[in-house]
């Protein structure tokens, strides 16, 4: 027995070591791919010597003689940090993921190799300034100077995740980066999933109801829709739920999950200096780390300092000493859909208005890991590429003998975006700023613009000009063949939206509509929010003049103004009814809910328990108004749509037909859904929260999940790399922390501002900034996350252009020479 249990501590002795020896090694392999920040290196490609000044929160300050070594040193400070979010952001837009990740990424490089972005962006490089493509190559050159480091030996491959998917990391292209940038524009609309979704939802349901699930925004009403049977006929019956997971390595989300972003200025005579002030937090998915990168450049046009997403050598939005500029998400209409008939006697010809025309086509070879590479048939109409059918749930408004092509502004291969970003970083005045955005294509955005005396907005990129007689408006799939359907050029730079020196004194947009025009002049139909721009018009009309901590406040809001809209109306016949009930009934525990929340003013604050309770009813409530009526389809309704539950509990136009449960003999009132939403609610909080009412938390539920695309799913190393914190915000709040809307977490924090910035032209240097996790991409670095506390708490750090600031808490100087 003894010599048993000396063997069996042997054993465990040994199993020890030899795991704490493996941890060990581990480590060190994976620290090997730290960078010194505080280092002399002579690199190939400088003209004379950079200096990158890291500042205390490891922002780069890059101090080059010529505008060429500034970016080249962008370049290489990116690679240093983020070599592998890089790498991932090409191989997603190239279509090839699967190479590493194998059947998991595949849907996304087929629709990747479908769209040929990066062959676009191939095409556009020509098409960029002599000052953009010197810059393009000086940035490439940097990137490619970090990896013949790596290559050398020292660095450990670059970053940790190199060990665990090795695979040849190519030099890097100005294509790259062009091509990176149409990745964000692709991934910042969802015009494409709306024009689905109202297809879909335009087969099972009546004009008028359809009306009230897909609103328009309040304004001037649009011409009825024709029924999207009768645009496009002859569509197989498959009205199966079609779910698309939410995985931050795909190229796509599914509907609801758009850019969006907040931007609002104040002119001279609205802020207490006498100056102006610009505050701007763009929304998109969060991961870790975030797409955002902090960075300062200096130019021969002067500093300029603010968000870049690595990849790409622009300060997206920031701010120079003259000029700052923030972004939103316009949501143009720049895409449509199209149903193109296939000649049933020749396959490779589609139907045109004049006959028909052979496809654009070519083969294309999509490598999986572990699995038999799919060899993919590209075509191509005049209307655009031609789409996966098993993607976008387009098999299920596809006619037969058709194929789906898409038309998107982002599709150029003549795209002068990246273009349009330098100028724009070189402008010194509002007018030199709005003649920069006449270059963009893709995205759409709204351009904030404020220099020291003036503010103003303006709508860029390519809008795409439609016949008036177009069959759909734009808003459903039509008949390619159609010629009234098929776009008609551009519409012009000068009738997109434009404001420069409101009377008010006040500019903002919080991706709501703009403008009211008829269509085709529209812009569009299909808005980002009706919601938190009435708190921002509200908080801004509040008070004469403005601070930068007032800007700060505005952002940092969580009052939902649909929580204040539509409790009155949800619950009206619910508070202050009823008998008294026992303590512990299902009874009291709805009488005490309504209590909780008939105190309530709207408060989206992650140590309440309201938020939880009012989120969970709504939810509930809009999942019982419409599951009878949609069946299915119910499932792509992830997020409560207010304008939805309004109509319905106002009965505009008997929508309140929505709270008669069909099939059931009984009629139900929308008090009678309102109540037994409720229960549904309290009962789910029980299960998953507790019973205790007053105890819950909202943060508990509204976790921002900042999640390392690849390894936060294995279970060991998710614990290291995944940023989790409790929120507060919410769907519709200015502090917008979009929850995902789909069991078993529906209220998880999932798309939210990853960074934030309030400039002021009165004290430039006092200005401030922000992202959600930190600088670094290296899980073992102390700035993987430093910042993310920082901002969940609402604070920020100094956006200062003044290089002794920087220099006076550096944690690190890195001295790049030329080459011998």
């Amino acid at each position: 027995m003894a010599t048993l249990f000396r063997w069996l501590m042997r054993l465990t002795v040994g199993a020890i070591l030899f795991g704490l020896l493996a941890f060990v090694l581990t480590y060190w392999f994976f620290a090997r791919s730290l960078p010194d920040y505080d280092a002399r290196t002579r690199v190939a490609g400088l003209a004379a010597p950079v200096e990158i000044v890291r500042d205390h929160a490891n922002v780069p300050h890059i101090f080059g003689s010529t505008d060429r070594d500034s970016f080249f040193a962008l370049g290489y400070a990116h690679a240093q940090d983020r070599l592998w979010q890089m790498t991932i952001l090409r191989r997603t837009v190239q279509g090839r993921l699967s190479e590493l990740f194998g059947r998991r990424t595949a849907d996304s490089d087929i629709l990747m190799r479908r769209l040929d972005l990066y062959r676009a962006a191939t095409a556009s490089v020509d098409d960029q300034d002599g000052q953009t493509r010197a810059a393009l190559e000086a940035y490439a050159a940097g990137v490619n100077a970090w990896l013949a480091e790596v290559n050398a030996g020292a660095r450990g491959r670059g970053a940790p995740e190199m060990w665990l998917f090795n695979q040849p990391v190519a030099p890097w292209q100005p294509a790259d980066s062009i091509a990176i940038l149409k990745l964000m524009a692709w991934q910042q609309t969802d015009h494409l999933q709306a024009e689905v979704l109202r297809a879909r939802a335009s087969l099972v349901l009546e004009p008028e109801r359809l009306r009230d699930i897909l609103p328009d925004v309040p304004g001037p009403g649009l011409t009825a829709l024709p029924r999207y049977a009768d645009l496009v006929p002859d569509i197989p019956e498959r009205h199966a739920a079609v779910a698309t997971p939410i995985d931050p390595l795909a190229a796509s989300l599914p509907a609801g999950f758009p850019g969006a972003s907040n931007a609002w200025a104040a002119g001279p005579s609205r802020s207490a200096s006498g100056a102006t002030l610009l505050a701007n937090d763009p929304h998109r998915l969060l991961t870790a780390p975030s797409i955002w990168y902090l960075a300062r450049l200096e130019l021969a046009s002067g500093g300029v300092i603010g968000a870049t997403v690595p990849g790409i050598p622009l300060i997206l939005a920031g701010r120079s000493a003259d000029l700052g500029w923030g972004i939103t998400a316009a949501f143009a209409d720049d895409l449509d859909l199209y149903a193109e008939e296939v000649n049933p006697k020749n396959a490779a010809e589609y139907r045109t208005p004049d006959g028909w025309a052979r496809f654009e086509a070519r083969d294309s070879i999509v490598e999986i890991k572990d699995a038999p590479a799919v060899t993919l048939r590209l075509q191509r109409t005049a209307n655009g590429p031609v789409l996966p059918p098993e993607q976008f749930a387009l098999d299920t408004i596809r006619p037969r003998g058709h194929v789906m092509t898409l038309a998107w502004s982002g599709l150029s291969d003549s795209d002068t975006t990246m273009t349009a970003g330098m100028r724009l970083m070189r402008s010194r005045s509002i007018e030199e700023g709005i003649r920069a955005g006449r270059l963009q294509v893709a995205p759409n955005q709204n351009l904030i613009l404020a220099d020291r005396n003036r503010v103003a907005l303006k709508t860029v990129g390519a809008v795409p000009l439609r016949d008036p007689e177009h069959q759909s408006q734009g808003r459903l799939p039509t008949l390619g063949h159609v010629a009234e359907n098929r776009w008609r050029g551009w519409m012009a730079y000068s009738a997109l939206p434009e404001t420069t020196e409101p009377a008010g004194g006040l500019v903002g947009n919080t991706n709501n509509k703009t403008i009211d025009r008829p269509f085709p002049d529209h812009v569009s139909f299909h808005w980002g929010d009706t919601q938190r721009i009435a708190r921002w018009r509200g908080l801004m009309q509040s008070r004469e003049v403005h601070t930068r901590d007032s800007f700060i406040e505005a952002q940092l809001d969580t009052v939902s103004p649909t929580a204040r809209a539509l409790l009155p109306i949800v619950g009206a016949d619910l508070w202050f009814t009823g008998a008294p009930a026992a303590e512990g009934t299902p009874e009291r525990r709805r009488q005490r809910a309504l209590e909780l929340l008939g105190e309530w003013n709207g408060e989206m604050n992650e140590h309440l328990p309201e938020p939880l309770i009012y989120a969970a009813w709504m939810r509930a409530l809009q999942e019982r108004l419409i599951r009878d009526e949609l069946g299915p389809l119910t499932s792509a309704f992830v997020h409560p749509e207010p304008l939805f539950i309004d109509r319905v509990f106002r009965d505009i136009d008997g929508a309140s037909a929505w709270c008669d449960i069909r099939p059931s003999a009984a009629e139900e009132s929308c008090a009678d859904i309102a109540r037994l939403a409720l229960d549904d609610a309290l009962i789910w909080i029980g299960e998953t929260y507790g019973s205790n009412l007053d105890a819950l938390r909202w943060g508990d539920a509204h976790e921002a999940r900042q999640d390392h695309p690849v390894l936060g799913q294995a279970p060991l190393l998710g614990w290291f790399v995944n940023i989790r914190q409790s929120t507060s915000g919410g769907d519709h709040t200015l502090m917008r922390g979009l929850t995902d809307g789909r069991a078993p977490n529906p209220f998880h924090n999932i798309h939210a501002a990853g960074y934030r910035g309030v400039y002021d032209f009165a004290d430039p240097d006092s200005s401030v900034f922000i992202i959600s996790t930190g600088q670094s991409g290296h899980p073992l670095s102390r700035h993987y996350d430093d910042l993310g506390e920082l901002w969940r708490r609402g604070e920020y750090i100094p956006m200062s252009l003044d290089p002794t600031l920087a220099r006076g808490a550096a944690v690190g100087v890195t001295q790049l020479l030329p080459a011998r």
